[in-house]
């Protein structure tokens, strides 16, 4: 793992993908977890296993995360990655709008 102090600097677009995939994969792997995410974003399951590398989607999985600190929390330690790397990885995606 990259230090935190680094993450900043690593975390390129090629990493944020890399990490929203992740973030795809372990949605999906959640039964209850995939059924939140298509609800919330209107995604049919079809629609999203032919979509998997749109960034657009992948930004989505990223919002659905981070909008779920239990989820967030358990998808970082999956990963190993600290719980700020989504985050940043987030504004990496297209569709990523800053906080007021």
């Amino acid at each position: 793992m990259i230090p935190t102090r680094q993450a900043k600097r690593l975390l390129g677009p090629e990493e944020a993908t890399t990490l929203a995939i992740q973030a795809l994969a372990f949605v999906a792997a959640e039964e209850e977890a995939l059924g939140r995410f298509l609800d919330t974003t209107g995604l049919a399951l079809a629609e999203l296993r032919e979509r998997p590398d749109d960034p657009v989607v992948l930004g989505a999985v990223l919002d659905f995360v981070l909008g779920d600190e239990t989820l967030l929390l358990r998808f970082c330690a999956d990963v190993d990655c600290p719980p700020e790397w989504p985050a940043r990885a987030r504004t990496k995606l297209p569709g990523f709008m800053p906080p007021d």
